[in-house]
């Protein structure tokens, strides 16, 4: 009977069960996780302190899931190390657990640059785990002043998540305008003053110089009081288990297309993992729910001496704050077609006949159209390209091209 070991309990880790158990239904699968909760999607802890949804409702799969499969999980313990050539791993209770497969999906941690006095600060936080979120909200007051510390996905989230349950927020970065990894200037300033006008201050450009224990000493000069800080500076892949045991890493763990790390029977998955990106023909970072259960289930499926591949992955994100709803996808290469209507702000761009990635805000409606031109490199002199610029419609597919996908429907 083979033996499965999966590191990490997250998305990918549930694609890689099930992944197994497509090819194989006896094995004996373990999983080791860090973390003391069942699987559960962590873009929804900004939706927990907001209150519309609970712990239940977060789980990404039901309380039986892995009983259901046949897994053991191994709760609130860590992989320390990896020895290939022995096929075991070394865990935190002292363990070494045997395996004939290891999928590593120990996805990525907060990145916390030096701060000078961040020590003295009593009530500080991270903003990616439940746990995360449960310290947090056990901390906040309606009183409270909040810091957060980063203007990215995580650090408004988490000012989404927090709005309507403290006295104040202010959102500090160092780029000079929110979400710059993902957004260019004239988007950023549309959902800045979105965010403003629900009461969120923003100090960009700026970055602190000195904490002390309840305010932050910018170095423009202005001095933030707070309560409550969370840092969302950034995260970065967990790669340290099979870089120390001899694999090749990058900024993630770098796989092929079946999943494979350059261990023997070591394949990776999730945040941690450094796949192919389609859109740009380059292997990247992918943190995306969909792509970690897809590399996930792949992984699994080659674990258990199938054959798949997955090398359709490129970055995306769906994503909204107080109602205003925003889409981006691919690569910003190419030349800029933009449209604004006032209300929708699109910005598509174009490379060899080819969309290579967008910007939407407002106007996300059926978008999934544009993305499956930017993962399928849908050449672009066979669509009416100008029509879709303005409204994703089938209707700007041939006939043939409208039955086969979209049914006939426009």
């Amino acid at each position: 009977m083979k033996r499965y070991v999966i590191i990490g309990n997250g998305v990918a880790a549930v694609g890689c069960i099930e992944g197994i158990r497509s090819a194989d239904g006896a094995g004996e699968i373990t999983v080791i996780s860090a973390e003391p909760h069942p699987v559960y999607c962590r873009p929804l802890i900004s939706y927990y302190l907001e209150g519309k949804t609970d712990l239940q409702r977060m789980q990404y799969r039901d309380g039986s899931f892995l009983a259901n499969v046949g897994c053991t999980v191994r709760y609130g313990v860590r992989a320390q190390a990896i020895d290939p050539q022995a096929k075991t791993v070394a865990l935190s209770d002292g363990a070494q657990l045997p395996y004939d497969a290891l999928c590593v999906a120990a996805g990525s941690s907060p990145f916390l640059p030096p701060m000078q006095g961040l020590e003295t600060v009593p009530r500080k936080f991270t903003f990616q785990t439940l746990d995360d979120a449960l310290a947090l909200e056990q901390a906040i007051t309606p009183e409270s002043r909040v810091l957060i510390v980063g203007a990215g996905l995580i650090g408004l989230k988490c000012a989404e998540g927090l709005h309507a349950r403290v006295g104040r927020i202010t959102v500090c970065d160092l780029a000079d305008r929110v979400l710059s990894s993902i957004l260019d200037a004239a988007a950023a300033a549309r959902v800045q003053k979105h965010l403003e006008a629900q009461g969120i201050r923003f100090l960009l450009g700026d970055s602190v110089a000195q904490f002390s224990a309840d305010f932050a000493e910018m170095k423009s000069g202005e001095t933030v009081p707070f309560d409550v800080l969370v840092l969302a500076v950034g995260v970065r892949p967990n790669t340290s288990l099979v870089k120390e045991a001899g694999g090749e890493t990058d900024r993630g763990i770098l796989i092929d297309e079946r999943m494979a790390t350059t261990l023997p029977d070591v394949y990776a998955a999730g945040d941690c993992a450094q796949g192919y990106d389609r859109s740009c023909g380059a292997r990247r970072v992918l943190a995306l729910l969909p792509n970690a259960y897809l590399q996930g289930h792949a992984a699994g499926v080659n674990m258990a001496g199938g054959c798949a591949s997955f090398d359709r992955g490129i970055p995306m994100n769906s994503i909204g704050f107080f109602g205003l709803h925003l889409m981006t996808a691919g690569s910003y290469d190419g030349e800029v077609i933009a449209a604004d209507s006032g209300e929708a702000y699109k910005r598509f761009f174009v490379k060899d006949d080819r969309l290579t990635g967008f910007i939407l805000i407002g106007g996300t409606d059926r978008a999934g159209i544009y993305t499956a031109m930017v993962r399928e490199q849908t050449p672009l002199h066979t669509v009416d390209f100008s029509l879709l610029t303005s409204a994703a419609t089938s209707a700007a597919f041939s006939p043939a091209v409208r039955t086969e996908r979209f049914g006939g429907a426009v």
